[in-house]
Order: structure tokens, then C-alpha cells, then sequence
């Protein structure tokens, strides 16, 4: 093929859609892009225009991207239909150009959701590093956990042992986030994953730190323990059994659907790009799903409370912001907050009226229209300390607000991932905390979500 003939390059394919022969550069890009020759076109647009030249027997022409590695290739192709179902195809004008360096916000945000997907202990920092929660369910992280419990209030780094530790000092949270480190009870290696948590800009205010390893947990053998029947009526709790065993290999499935969506692994056609950000959209909402099913199991098991804390609803305001903040910016929504001057001292557990205020902002980002904004405000009423989200979104009515608490109720909706537990669930903690989550709306004008907890005012 090719010698006077004024195309770049030809190429056939036959009834089936197969390359059968094709000159460079198409033959190359084709094999790059995981073909073969003779083999099914592996380019996603040429295949799109072909297989629509065949469909309708007609001679078509047109421009078509495609990505090689980091380069954005663009080129004019005709596809001309044969007698015997194939198709001749005829190449020119090829034009390279480096991509774009992907959004460095955008990265990074990626970065933090997976590293708290694969999470193993988390754990929430003030702005000096020291601890305020931990979390974990990790079996060799046990001794840690209760360790970290006992000494709230102390560095994160005074229980593990920095694989670098003389590089390490001053403890500075730049050089700490990704630092390798061994813990006391594990034998496996672990990273930290520091996120600080930002309002409007300058210094953090506070961290988020995520343990996470180089391999599973693999629970050593033991002979089986008799388990106590659960009482009749009841299924199994979630919460302590079936979380704990799926919440890792999903979030397995987000990490690696993760790595295949950015190409981490190498060049890779535009829609199995896409393929993979969908099945790692849907991990993620299934961890979500998983997460809720877990809180709902220890919120409706017998005995549960709450600690009653001395905290800052201010404080609480503003880290649950800045957590959501890279979330309300890709949908251009503003998020306003109480200044760093404003404080508003309450009795609750600092963890859970985080979570509330999590899923209210969450929630007011998800379902406001773009370029809105959502409010969050504080306000003392008697001996109550309250927090109020509002949005600007399309409100609800008497009827819906009286239903908007129950448990799996999502108003109709559909397709938008939720469970339906998350506002049962904080309605459940507020009242837990000795307080109240209410709803005031009108059809048309947004919606006000309060939070409300018992004052610590004192004089």
C-alpha cells in the first residue's frame, strides 16, 4: 500500500470490523492501543466510524482523536464501504500535541479519596498533630487503637515508629504525609496519609491521618468459638459482621479501577478510561452503602450512646467544610462558613456531630443547583447551641419534610447513589446526644437543616 497515493496512510478491514492491514502510523497507534493486525480496531473513534460506514453503506469523512501515552493525536479519515462488507480507510493531516497535565486539585482529591477508601485506622487531628478520634476495626491495630484512646490529646507520632525518624523531626505535617512506619503489634508496613483540613486558605486547622498497609490482614488461625444465636426476629448485624469483610475488598476494587482510569498502568483507550471511572464511582457508592448499614446497626443496637464532650460547634463547622470544600468547588457551588472567630461551646461527641454535619453539607452540595450557595451558621438559642445549614435548592414540602427523616427515604429520587439512611441516621445521633435534628422549608426556596445540642454555657 501507499506509494503515490496523496493519504498518509490506508488501511482495510473487513465484514467484521477486523484490521486487516494498515500502514503507519495508524498500524502503530493500533497496536499501542492493545490491537493487533489483522485484529478488531482497538482505536475507539476509528472503530465508532467504520462500524457506522458499514451500518449505513455510505462513504464517510471526518476528524477523530485518539491518545497515545501522554500525546493527543488528531487526524482526517475517510471510510469508504466495499462490495464485500469491508471498508477501505484513508488517512491524513495526522497532528500530535502533548496533553494537558490533568488538574493538580483534581489529582490530588482523587488521591485523598482513595487513600480513605483503603483506610485501615483514621484518625482526626488538631492543628498540632494531636489526636482528638481514632477509629480502626484493623485486628493488628488493636493495641494501637487502645494505645492512641488513652492518650487523646498527645502527637499521633509518639505511637509509631517512623522508618526515617531523625528525617522526620521537626514534625512537620508536609514531610509527614506518605512517611513509611511500623506499628507495635502488626507485622505488616504501613503509610500515613496526612490531609489537612483547610477553610479559606492559609494554614490548616486541623488534619485527617490514614493508616494504610502494604498488604491485607490476615486474621491468624483459631479454632471456631460457639456464637450466641441472635435473638428472634433479628438478622445479622452488620455493622459487626458483614462491614468489616466488605469494605476491603471494595475498597480494593476503587484503588485498582482507580489506577486503570488514570492510565497509571500505561496507555489505554478513552472509553475503557471511562469504564473504569464508572466501576470506581460505583465502589465508591457502595462503600458508602456499606458504611451506612454499619452505623445503622450501632445506632439501633441496645445501649447505644454518645460521649458528651466539651467541643467547639465553630470548630466543627469549619472542618466539616473544609472536607467537602474540593467537592462543593467541581460543582461551583460556595460554601460559607463561620469565620475562624466565631465559636459556639456545646456538650456532644465531637465524631458524630462531624458526621452529622458531613452528611447535611453532603447532601445540600448534591442537590443544590450549580453556582449556589450553602450557609452554615451558628446560633445560640437559650440553653441550646444549634448549627444550620441552608441551600438554595428546590425546598420541600410540608408532606415531604414530614417524611424525610425516615429510614431508606429518598423522596422519589433515583439514580443518584444515596441510601436513604443518612439523615435517619443523624436524626438518630443528634437525639443520642441529647439533642435534635429538625427541617424547615418551603417548595421553591431551599431547605434550613438544624443541628441542635445542648449548650456548655457557663455565667
Amino acid at each position: 500500500m501507499g506509494g503515490t497515493d496523496p493519504f498518509l496512510a490506508q488501511a482495510v478491514c473487513d465484514s467484521e470490523g477486523r484490521l486487516l492491514c494498515a500502514d503507519e502510523p495508524l498500524a502503530g497507534l493500533q497496536q499501542r492501543c492493545g490491537g493487533l493486525i489483522p485484529g478488531a480496531i482497538a482505536i475507539p473513534a476509528l472503530r465508532e466510524l467504520v462500524n457506522k460506514a458499514r451500518r449505513f453503506g455510505l462513504k464517510l469523512a471526518r476528524p477523530i482523536e485518539a491518545r497515545d501515552g501522554s500525546e493527543l493525536i488528531r487526524a482526517w479519515v475517510e471510510v469508504s464501504p466495499a462490495s464485500d462488507g469491508g471498508c477501505a480507510i484513508r488517512l491524513r493531516n495526522w497532528q500530535t500535541s502533548p496533553l494537558l497535565p490533568e488538574n493538580a486539585e483534581a489529582v490530588l482529591a482523587r488521591r485523598v479519596a482513595l487513600d480513605r477508601a483503603l483506610a485501615e485506622l483514621s484518625a482526626r487531628l488538631d492543628v498540632r498533630q494531636c489526636l482528638l478520634t481514632v477509629e480502626s476495626e484493623a485486628g493488628d491495630l488493636a493495641q494501637l487503637t487502645a494505645a492512641m484512646r488513652a492518650g487523646v490529646g498527645q502527637p499521633w507520632t509518639n505511637f509509631v515508629t517512623l522508618d526515617d525518624e531523625d528525617h522526620f523531626l521537626p514534625l512537620h505535617w508536609k514531610l509527614l504525609d506518605g512517611a513509611s512506619l511500623r506499628v507495635a503489634g502488626s507485622a505488616r508496613r504501613w503509610r500515613a496519609s496526612l490531609v489537612p483540613q483547610m477553610v479559606s486558605g492559609g494554614e490548616p486547622t486541623g488534619f485527617e491521618l490514614c493508616l494504610n498497609a502494604d498488604m491485607p490482614f490476615i486474621q491468624p488461625h483459631s479454632a471456631p468459638q460457639p456464637q450466641a444465636a441472635p435473638p428472634a426476629g433479628e438478622g445479622p448485624a452488620v455493622g459487626r459482621e458483614v462491614a468489616p469483610v466488605l469494605r476491603l475488598p471494595i475498597a480494593r476494587i476503587i484503588a485498582n479501577a482507580e489506577t486503570i482510569r488514570l492510565r497509571l498502568a500505561g496507555p489505554l483507550q478513552e472509553e475503557y478510561s471511562r469504564y473504569a471511572g464508572d466501576i470506581a464511582t460505583a465502589g465508591q457508592l457502595m462503600l458508602e452503602l456499606v458504611d451506612d448499614l454499619a452505623d445503622l446497626d450501632v445506632i439501633e443496637s441496645a445501649g447505644f450512646s454518645t460521649a458528651a464532650d466539651h467541643i467547639d460547634l465553630g470548630d466543627a463547622a469549619r472542618r466539616a467544610a473544609g472536607i467537602l470544600s474540593i467537592r462543593a468547588r467541581e460543582r461551583g457551588i460556595t460554601l460559607e462558613t463561620p469565620g475562624e472567630d466565631e465559636h459556639l461551646p456545646a456538650i456532644a461527641e465531637f465524631r458524630r456531630v462531624l458526621q452529622v454535619l458531613l452528611n447535611l453539607i453532603g447532601n445540600a452540595i448534591r442537590y443544590t443547583g450549580e453556582g449556589s450557595t450553602v450557609r452554615v451558621t451558628l446560633e445560640r438559642a437559650a440553653d441550646r447551641a444549634r448549627i444550620i445549614v441552608a441551600d438554595e435548592g428546590l425546598g420541600l414540602s410540608p408532606e415531604e419534610q414530614a417524611r424525610i427523616f425516615d429510614k431508606f427515604e429518598r423522596l422519589g429520587r433515583s439514580g443518584d447513589g444515596g441510601s436513604g439512611l443518612g439523615l435517619y441516621i443523624s436524626r438518630r445521633l443528634a437525639r443520642a446526644m441529647g439533642g435534635e435534628l429538625s427541617v424547615e422549608s418551603t417548595k421553591g426556596a431551599g431547605a434550613r437543616f438544624v443541628l441542635e445540642v445542648p449548650g456548655d454555657f457557663k455565667g
